[in-house]
């Protein structure tokens, strides 16, 4: 028997009404986040394909995988669901299939992001091997006038539609927009990209967006964030407010994280002379401090270089310490990647550094 079968609470929940009307989360007046040119391009993607494609094989997938995404949008219907035109996603065998595939609903109101519901991602559906697949799914939510919602898109899976439906006599407005909206970037690894949250909206960077009320660009790259030159060159191209970089985890050994770090930074700081930039190394620290030891030097060197160039506005924050003290050793799925608690303490690290940025005057 399938748990669903069991449990009713593990199933989800296929659309029953016909009183339901979709609309395309491409057009007005739903408005995306975190995504590259969601108006225009076929596909949803985290950044241009033809940069993706200089960059590395690893980077060429993982540009579709719509992590950081959100969708904002304001309705007064009694019910949201969604339709989503996805390719099948690839089983992982760490990650909650409702972090990889599904989709986070959010309720915003007075100054706070408030998770309510996941739409669930059908395995049957998601594994038939077809070719482009559909979940389909509501959500009931409880009666008020105006909800103000944030959907979040998957981590791990790609997106090349998604359609919001709520009741056919609702009213549909654009939703909030961000206290901070020049977004923040964040690049990095697979940690980054928000292995292995148990729903999209638990990556550390959800919470901090939700805390601090900013927009945020997810460049974290499963296995393959390398700090090419193309990768670098886009990223310095980048509006931002904000840079968080940490991709040791993926520098194949500590020469090319030599050669690659501090040239990164210098190439972010010259197109951006006034952001903060945040150094950090890796969280899993107690995994092989033999490996991790002289990789965490390097990048506290580069960073306190730069300090005493002169530069004010750079920070570094110790990847021994993102994970706290207490149940440290229950922070991840498999020694490396963080569950929903590690990216938790990581947010709380993050954010007393942003406590910090934030609290300068003029600093938005």
């Amino acid at each position: 028997m399938r748990i669903e079968e069991i449990d009713q609470n593990f199933a989800s929940a296929p659309l029953h009404r016909t009183d339901i009307q979709f609309y395309d989360v491409r057009e007005a007046p739903f408005r995306i986040y975190g995504l590259y040119n969601p108006e225009e391009e076929p596909v949803f993607r985290r950044m241009p394909q033809d940069v993706a494609d200089r960059v590395n094989a690893g980077v060429s997938g993982l540009a579709t995988h719509t992590s950081g995404g959100r969708v904002r949008f304001k309705t007064n219907s009694p019910f949201i669901a969604i339709r989503a035109k996805m390719p099948p996603a690839q089983p992982m065998s760490h990650m909650p299939r409702t972090g990889q595939a599904g989709f986070a609903m959010y309720f915003n109101k007075n100054g706070r992001s408030t998770y309510y519901r996941t739409f669930l991602p059908d395995s049957q559906k998601l594994l038939d091997g077809q070719g482009i697949t559909s979940i389909v799914e509501f959500i009931d939510i409880p009666k008020e006038d105006m909800r103000d919602v944030t959907v979040y898109f998957p981590l791990y899976a790609a997106v090349d539609a998604l359609y919001i439906g709520v009741k056919e006599d609702a009213k549909v407005l654009p939703g909030n927009t961000y206290g901070r909206e020049k977004p923040v970037v964040f690049y990095g690894s697979s940690i980054t990209q928000g292995g292995c949250a148990s729903h999209p909206g638990n990556c550390y960077q959800g919470f901090l967006s939700r805390r601090f009320d900013f927009d945020f660009i997810n460049l974290g790259f499963s296995g393959s964030a390398r700090a090419e030159d193309a990768m670098v060159d886009y990223v310095a191209g980048l509006d931002m407010s904000m840079f968080v970089y940490d991709y040791d985890h993926n520098a194949p050994n500590f020469e090319h994280l030599k050669n690659t770090h501090d040239k990164m930074f210098r190439a972010i700081r010259r197109a951006h002379p006034e952001i903060p930039i945040i150094f950090m190394s890796a969280p899993n620290f107690d995994t092989n401090r033999e490996h991790w030891t002289p990789r965490r030097a390097l990048i506290f060197e580069n960073y306190a270089r730069a300090a005493a160039e002169g530069d004010k506005n750079v920070y570094y924050i110790d990847g021994e310490r993102l994970f706290g003290g207490d149940c440290r050793d229950g922070c991840t799925v498999d020694g490396c990647h963080p569950n929903d608690l590690g990216f938790y303490r990581m947010a709380e690290a993050v954010g007393a550094t942003m406590e910090i940025i934030y609290s300068r005057e003029g600093c938005r």
